[in-house]
């Protein structure tokens, strides 16, 4: 007899490529399939029951079907879901939002991550009228052309240290693409000065992650983004900053916890409230190349089911209820996760290192935590290790993101910490064998 999920995925095969809609949750032999989910817990199609510490790509702030959510969204269904209009809801969630971030004097709402970075873009291209943008090396920012550029850098194509190569994600990416994508070291000032000031008639802005999952979810340096930002003063260009993941880490977003203002901030993911979301921010001065009051509107821009009234509303319950209490207790958490992470490490004897900062965690099958992407960059051995503990902690009732990074919710406690601590050192166990 065929599981509920091996028929399901049978059918997916037939109308879906690869029987999923988004390569992330594809599994062999095949994908799990939720029923509910509750808490931080989420319950598949068979029935099994396990702790979430994945959180939907780490876009779940309080976990499954939050209740202030849940009854928010529902009274606003009734009264309609999507509207030719603009909505009160629009204009309460963006005075929230302004009011928690001081570089937020305008926000435009838009429907994803991928689509704030790619309106972040192309508003410091209408704004400086240069072409380029410069970005560091494997830090993920969606799936822009622009922004995906050497992500997936890998020791055949990345390139010397002190020039990285722009490698494309996708094959059939213009050419042109490449050439308007500046990549740079992550927190290593002399090299990156050095690659701008090759390019600094041309470079609109510099797109930093200030905790980037791909190059192994360590926070930038301030040093190292101060230097960025004054480079952006004197050459005419913009800092901005890329918070659709790292947004959940301080009250006011990871920049808080740096010197300086960007000039545009992109968001998505946690600000939806558990529906598609995203949003661009930033100064007066650059937002107004979005303004159609203008007599020239530099970036004319619109979007069916940006800031829908859903969304809003879920948005606004989600972060409303993200206060700087909950932010503290929940980043406390992480930081006890942390700890007892490094203490069955220790006990176990194994080669491996936690990174993170905020709500967020990465589990590196390394002896040392990396500083950068070359050094994070995941090998074929350690790749095949970090999928059997992936699987381990499925099998034991867990559930990761796929590069053994852990995002956590406002639904979880010491009690779910516990747990995943018990089955990773278990894992750690049954690898130690394969490192030796």
């Amino acid at each position: 007899m065929m599981s509920k999920s091996e028929q399901l995925f049978e059918q997916a095969l037939q109308v879906l490529p690869g029987g999923v809609s988004r390569n992330t949750i594809f599994r062999k032999p095949h994908p799990f399939y939720a029923e509910k989910g509750e808490g931080c817990y989420v319950t598949d199609i068979e029935g099994v029951s396990r702790i979430d510490f994945a959180n939907n790509m780490a876009s779940l702030i309080h976990g499954h079907a939050y209740p202030a959510i849940v009854n928010a969204v529902s009274e606003q269904l009734t009264k309609g879901s999507c509207f030719t209009m603009a909505t009160e809801s629009e204009v309460n969630y963006a005075q929230l939002l302004c009011d928690r971030v001081p570089s937020f004097d305008k926000i435009r709402f838009v429907n994803s991550g991928t689509e704030a970075v790619m309106a972040m873009l192309k508003a410091s291209r209408a704004y400086t009228g240069k072409a380029k943008i410069a970005k560091v090396e494997g830090a993920y920012h969606g799936a822009y052309d622009y922004a995906e550029v050497s992500q997936t850098a890998n020791p055949s194509n990345w390139g010397d240290i002190d020039k990285p190569s722009s490698i494309p994600v996708a094959v059939g990416t213009p050419e042109k693409a490449l050439d308007d994508v500046v990549v740079i070291p992550f927190n290593d000032i002399e090299r990156a000065i050095n690659i701008l000031n090759q390019h600094k008639e041309d470079i609109a802005c510099i797109l930093v992650d200030l905790l980037p999952h791909r190059v192994g979810l360590i926070p930038a340096d301030n040093d190292f983004i101060n230097a960025l930002y004054q480079w952006t003063r004197d050459n005419q260009s913009l800092l901005v900053f890329d918070e659709v993941i790292t947004f959940r880490t301080n009250f006011a977003g990871a920049q808080q916890n740096y010197d300086v203002k960007p000039d545009l901030t992109a968001m998505g993911k946690v600000i939806g409230g558990g529906f598609p979301a995203g949003a661009l921010a930033g100064s007066d001065d650059v937002m107004k190349v979005l303004d159609p009051t203008q007599e020239k509107v530099l970036l004319p821009h619109s979007g069916t089911f940006s800031a829908n009234p859903i969304t809003m509303t879920a948005g606004y319950a989600a972060m409303k209820d993200f206060d700087q209490a909950a932010v503290t207790k929940l980043n406390d958490l992480a930081k006890y996760a942390k700890e007892q992470i490094n203490q069955a490490i220790a006990e176990v004897g194994i080669n491996a290192c936690v990174t993170g900062a905020g709500s967020m965690f990465r589990i590196h099958l390394k002896a040392t935590p990396p500083n950068n992407y070359r050094e994070a960059y995941i090998s074929k051995q350690e790749s095949l290790l970090i999928n059997k503990l992936l699987d381990h902690l499925f099998d034991n009732g867990i559930m990761m993101i796929n590069t053994c990074s852990a995002t956590l919710s406002t639904a979880m406690g010491k009690k779910e910490i516990d747990s995943l601590v018990a089955s990773l050192k278990d894992g750690f166990e049954m690898l130690k064998p394969d490192m030796a």
